[in-house]
C-alpha cells in the first residue's frame, strides 16, 4: 500500500487538535464500502520513546490470518490524552506500507467518533487510507450510556452533548463490554455488526487479539503463534 501524508506529525498540541478540527469534517459516517474479503486488526505498542505497530489482516469472514506486518518507528509526540493518533499514527502508517494484501476494513484499538473532537484514531487512520474504519475500544473516553443487557451482543447507544457517538456493545456473557464506534465510511449499525463478526470466544475480536499480539509479544511469543498459523515471522 501506498500512502502520502497529509500533515507533519512533530507539531505542537495546539496544531494538533487545529488538524482535528480540520480533518473531522471529511469524515463520512454512514456505509461506503465494497465486499469485505480481508479485515485488518491495528494496535501500537510502546518500548520507552519506540512505537511498534502492528497490523494484522484477516480472511473474513473465516477470521485465519492472511497476512500482517510490524513497523518500529521513534515517537515524536508525546502522550496527550484526545491526541493519542498523532503518537501511533506514524507507525500504522508504516505498518500498512508493508502489506502485500491491503484490508478492505480497518478495526483500530482505539476511538473513532467517540471522541471529545470526533476524531479519534480509527478517524484518522480512515481519512488519511481511505479505508472504512472502526474504533473499538476497552474503555470509555467521552459519553453516557446505559449499561447494555447481559447478552451476546446486547448494546446500547454512547451519547454526548446530544449526538449517537457510539455502541456500548457487549461481545460475551458476564464480561465487561466494548466501545465501538464509526472510525469512517461505515455507519455504527455496520460497526457494531463487524466486531461481532469478528468475536469468537473471547471479549476482544480476533483482528485487536492478532494485532495486539504482534504489537507487544515477545519475538519468541509471536514466533510461535505465527508456527501455529503456518507462517513464518517476516
Amino acid at each position: 500500500m501506498e500512502i502520502h501524508p497529509r500533515h507533519p506529525w512533530n507539531l505542537s498540541a495546539q496544531a494538533a487538535i487545529a488538524i482535528q478540527q480540520q480533518l473531522r469534517a471529511e469524515v463520512v459516517t454512514q456505509d461506503q464500502f465494497n465486499q469485505v474479503r480481508y479485515v485488518a486488526g491495528v494496535d501500537v505498542g510502546f518500548d520507552n520513546a519506540l512505537a511498534r505497530a502492528a497490523v494484522a489482516v484477516l480472511r473474513f469472514p473465516g477470521l485465519q490470518l492472511e497476512a500482517y506486518a510490524i513497523a518500529t518507528v521513534p515517537t515524536a509526540f508525546p502522550y496527550v490524552p484526545g491526541l493519542l493518533s498523532f503518537r501511533e499514527v506514524p507507525a500504522v502508517l508504516a505498518a500498512l506500507g508493508q502489506l502485500a494484501v491491503p484490508p478492505d476494513l480497518l478495526l483500530c484499538d482505539g476511538q473513532g467518533i467517540a471522541h471529545p473532537r470526533r476524531f479519534g484514531i480509527a478517524s484518522h487512520l480512515g481519512v488519511l487510507t481511505g479505508i472504512p474504519a472502526v474504533g473499538v475500544a476497552k474503555s470509555r473516553l467521552v459519553g453516557q450510556a446505559e449499561e447494555p443487557a447481559d447478552a451476546r451482543g446486547a448494546w446500547t447507544p454512547l451519547t454526548d452533548r446530544g449526538d449517537t457517538i457510539g455502541a456500548v456493545l457487549r461481545t460475551r456473557v458476564g464480561v465487561k463490554p466494548l466501545y465501538v464506534s464509526v472510525g469512517h465510511r461505515v455507519s455504527l449499525t455496520s460497526a457494531v455488526g463487524f466486531v461481532m463478526a469478528c468475536v469468537t470466544r473471547y471479549r476482544l475480536p480476533e483482528t485487536t487479539r492478532w494485532a495486539h499480539r504482534l504489537a507487544s509479544g515477545s519475538p519468541a511469543e509471536i514466533a510461535r503463534a505465527l508456527q501455529r498459523q503456518g507462517m513464518a515471522r517476516a
